[in-house]
């Protein structure tokens, strides 16, 4: 068995020299955006890396239920369903740090999203996105050395990042800033077009 083995490696290296620098080069070129490191926990409290949504397009919204800008939840759910085939996902962050507009609990966070605005795309435990105890996603995202050009405070709730497929952030939205405005809408299509 060794024998043969031993043959096979030496046949492979001899006939078919590139394919382990090929290979290896493959392995090189896989993305490895830190943003792909972090481990956060959905609203019924399971683990989710975010490497799961390697190669979507993704926005992420620090979102509450008792704000001005809660009905952008319709625009996200509708800009959701029109993209998630071609490679969309929103993920939603719910968040109680401007003006105490996200009280409840997950699960009535759920239940009010579900039942108010049929959300489907991802929702996440609630979190904190300023301050001492803010989530280390927010860390990454609004650092100036892990994310120069588009870092800064959180200024209110439904500000949203924008990340290409390679999970680089490519977009920063004011909460004002709808979910189907033509300004983010293009910037979708555009990232979901490319390879």
């Amino acid at each position: 068995m060794k024998f043969l083995i031993f043959h096979f490696l030496v046949f492979t290296l001899l006939f078919f020299p590139n394919s382990w620098a090929q290979s290896s080069e493959k392995e090189e070129n896989k993305t490895t955006s830190p943003i792909y490191s972090f481990t956060v926990k959905d609203i019924d409290g399971k683990e989710v890396k975010l490497e799961e949504f390697n190669s979507k397009v993704v926005l992420i919204v620090n979102v509450a239920s008792k704000c001005g800008y809660t009905p952008q939840y319709k625009g996200l759910q509708k800009l959701y369903k029109k993209y998630k085939k071609q490679g969309l996902v929103v993920l939603g962050f719910p968040a109680n740090d401007f003006g105490r507009q996200e009280p409840g609990t997950n699960k009535e966070i759920k239940a009010f999203c579900a039942s108010r605005y049929q959300v489907t795309f991802p929702m996440f435990e609630k979190i904190s996105v300023l301050g001492k105890n803010k989530h280390p996603l927010y860390k990454f995202l609004t650092g100036k050395k892990t994310n120069p050009k588009f870092s800064g405070e959180i200024p209110w709730n439904f500000s949203k990042f924008l990340l290409n497929k390679k999970g680089q952030v490519v977009g920063r939205f004011s909460h004002r800033e709808r979910p189907l405005s033509g300004k983010i809408e293009k910037k979708v299509q555009k990232l979901l077009s490319k390879k």
